[in-house]
């Protein structure tokens, strides 16, 4: 007796890797046999589950699901680990494609995105973003879930559908009347509410080391007492910041789609992400299986607010290191690894002292300085010399004495100083003074001879690594900058060495 005629069918559709999105190939080949359904191509525990939630989905959606058949379906490459429910819709329509319910021309140059209920209808997935960007590179249409609909209009340019259900695929491939294409949001990132630097009472170093870290993208540490407003400060450059331009934009929107908080902002509009001291390495920098991205990638191009920082464990903040300098991250796991963008500005607080009472001298304090030398010794060097600013915030009870009253607001005129000095550092080197590599610091950042010799005094006064020297040149730079001076003077040396707050702390306690 002949056997049975094997049918193969092909579809797309795409895994996640990152903020990348690998094709994936869906192979189903329909073959004589033993009745059976299987999955290949190294798919984990919830992709495997997808059999069950396919054949329960074709059923219930009215369709003949193949019967006294070995089905198996291959998910190529097969070196690609495959994760999530995100396959269910594509194994679907490539079982239908093979049985010849849908004709394999329906669904050339098409791909395939959704997670399938037992009913037939269409849940999100994470990661839509990455893939639809990919799917219209190749020149593809895209698939996906309704509820996925709002993440592709993300997109000026695309070919997207949105369906309910497999029943709504089903008649897009095969009725003459398809599913319309997604329409592009017009949407605009609208300006949050974060507060006027007004409302923060005194501060007026502070208020300027905002807008120095608005204008330069340097990171900046707050030191003092509790109280006397770094929190509200931290929140305030926020309001500073410019909205986010299309390129970086998208990346930061690939980010939030993988993570799924896409939707919770719009994709052009920066976050202050403000994690407890509390959370671990992973959660910080990312991990798990598969590797989810962490705080300081999703505070990419935005800004990460570090409040009370010895209270994080030291490694925890050790691994700041590397992505603060490289700007990006890479998780390995057996047999792969993902990378992620994370070009964060970061923003840190601490108190000085463990007792909470410190307000710029030893007598003040609870503590002695033995205790707090081993407070501050949490902070490893290395990582306080990637922090550009140190800005004493201490108590100031004369500005108490004060009346408050009703400030005229300072953000929106500040706003404009800091699109301004960004404007002038992306026409003069293409990048933010922040940004500025070593090799490129002695065309832009150049000293006289005399200049020259006063910041290298001031370094070994301090005790300054190299790496502090690099990083003062450039907040020089940006001084420089909002004054609208061509060449960095002496005056701009002396107002970037007054932020070295925490440096003059350890030298007093080194003292005593």
């Amino acid at each position: 007796m002949a056997g049975k005629a094997v049918s193969i069918a092909r579809v797309f559709t795409r895994a996640t890797q990152g903020i990348e999105a690998p094709q994936v190939s869906v192979e189903v080949c329909l073959a004589g046999g033993l009745p059976g359904f299987a999955v290949v191509g190294l798919p984990q525990a919830g992709v495997r589950e997808a059999r069950d939630r396919v054949r329960s989905a074709i059923l219930a959606s009215g369709y003949s699901f193949p019967k006294a058949t070995k089905i198996t379906v291959n998910l190529a490459p097969a070196d690609l680990p495959k994760y999530g429910a995100r396959y269910d819709l594509a194994i679907a329509i490539g079982i239908l494609v093979a049985d010849g319910q849908i004709s394999e021309r329906a669904v050339a140059g098409r791909e395939f995105y959704g997670e399938l209920t037992l009913n037939g209808d269409l849940r999100e997935v994470t990661g839509i973003l990455p893939a639809v960007l990919r799917c219209r590179d190749e020149g593809r249409e895209a698939v996906i879930p309704l509820d996925n609909a709002e993440e592709a209009a993300a997109l000026t340019v695309q070919q997207c559908v949105a369906a309910i259900s497999l029943r709504d695929v089903f008649e897009h491939l095969t009725s003459p009347s398809p599913l319309p294409y997604i329409k592009p949001s017009n949407e605009k990132p609208q300006l949050t509410p974060h507060g006027d630097i007004a409302d923060v009472i005194g501060q007026e170093q502070a208020k300027r080391a905002l807008l120095l870290a608005a204008s330069g993208g340097h990171h900046i540490l707050f030191v003092g007492p509790p109280g006397t407003g770094k929190t509200m400060l931290a929140q305030r450059l926020l309001g500073l910041l410019p909205p986010l331009d299309e390129r970086d934009g998208l990346d930061v929107a690939a980010i939030r789609s993988v993570s799924g908080t896409l939707r919770s902002v719009h994709w052009q509009q920066r976050i202050l992400r403000a994690p407890h001291h509390s959370c671990s390495a992973a959660a910080l920098v990312g991990g798990g299986s598969p590797p989810q991205p962490g705080e300081i990638s999703l505070a990419h191009r935005s800004l990460l607010f570090l409040d009370e920082l010895p209270e994080f464990a030291r490694h925890v903040l050790d691994s700041l290191r590397e992505p603060l300098e490289s700007g990006h991250v890479t998780i390995s796991r057996a047999g792969h690894q993902v990378t992620y963008p994370a070009q964060f500005q970061l923003i840190c607080a601490l108190n000085p002292s463990p007792c909470g009472h410190f307000d710029g001298t030893l007598a003040s304090a609870r503590a002695t300085p033995d205790q707090i030398m081993r407070y501050l010794g949490k902070l490893s060097g290395p990582l306080l010399d990637r922090i550009d600013m140190q800005v004493d915030v201490p108590r100031q009870p004369d500005v108490l004495k004060q009346q408050h009253q009703q400030a005229d607001p300072v953000t929106p005129v500040w706003r404009d100083y800091v699109r301004e000095a960004r404007a002038t550092q992306l026409e003069r080197q293409g990048c933010l003074n922040t940004e500025l590599k070593p090799s490129q610091l002695a065309e832009f950042c150049k000293l006289d001879d005399d200049d020259h010799q006063f910041l290298v005094a001031a370094i070994e006064q301090f005790k300054l690594s190299h790496r502090a020297y690099h990083r003062l040149l450039r907040l020089a730079r940006t001084i420089a900058d909002l004054a609208d001076a061509e060449m960095i003077s002496r005056t701009h040396l002396a107002e970037a060495l007054s932020f070295r707050a925490l440096d003059r702390l350890l030298q007093q306690l080194h003292a005593s």
